[in-house]
């Protein structure tokens, strides 16, 4: 089975409004019009630049749900990962994420430079740029066996706010 990429995450949700106003005013994924007629509950939003139909399918089960548990209490998924093309971008990001309460941390990877956040119910999701290719040296290459602490300016720096990342990794060259 030859995986491409991840198509598309289905979350459950204990509030539909609120959900879909955090992924679409923080992250800026769009609804699209696809709920089948007659159901409630359910929204599907797509990322922006995507070309998958939709990339969040969230099912709301009410308000008596509790926060997620995985990883603490029960097993679970931890995050899906986001890939962002420039380095700007992910420090646009993490100003809003800062903004709406919802950074929960950063990460230097070595060949990858992370966010991470949580959504109004606790699920986390990572967001990452991603070192391209033909940038790529040791001390990116060997930084991949440590977590550091994520200096986003500095990267900006050293790799430019608009490079695009991740080509000749998870973009074709």
């Amino acid at each position: 089975m030859g995986i491409h990429r991840l198509n598309h995450a289905v979350l459950y949700v204990s509030n539909l409004e609120r959900s879909v106003a955090f992924y679409r005013d923080v992250l800026g994924f769009r609804p699209v019009a696809m709920t089948p007629d007659g159901f409630r509950g359910a929204a599907f939003l797509q990322a922006p630049d995507s070309t998958n139909d939709h990339d969040l399918g969230l099912f709301e089960i009410g308000a008596a749900a509790g926060r997620s548990q995985a990883g603490r209490a029960t097993v679970g998924l931890y995050h899906l990962a986001w890939e962002l093309d420039t380095l700007d971008e992910l420090a646009a990001t993490a100003e809003r994420l800062a903004a709406a309460g919802a950074l929960v941390g950063t990460s230097d990877h070595g060949t990858t430079k992370s966010l991470y956040g949580q959504d109004p119910d606790g699920l986390e999701f990572e967001i990452v740029w991603i070192i391209p290719a033909d940038l790529l040296d040791d001390d990116a290459l060997a930084a991949r066996k440590r977590i550091g602490r994520l200096d986003i300016d500095k990267e900006r720096r050293r790799y430019g706010g608009q490079t695009r990342g991740g080509v000749g990794i998870s973009v074709p060259a």
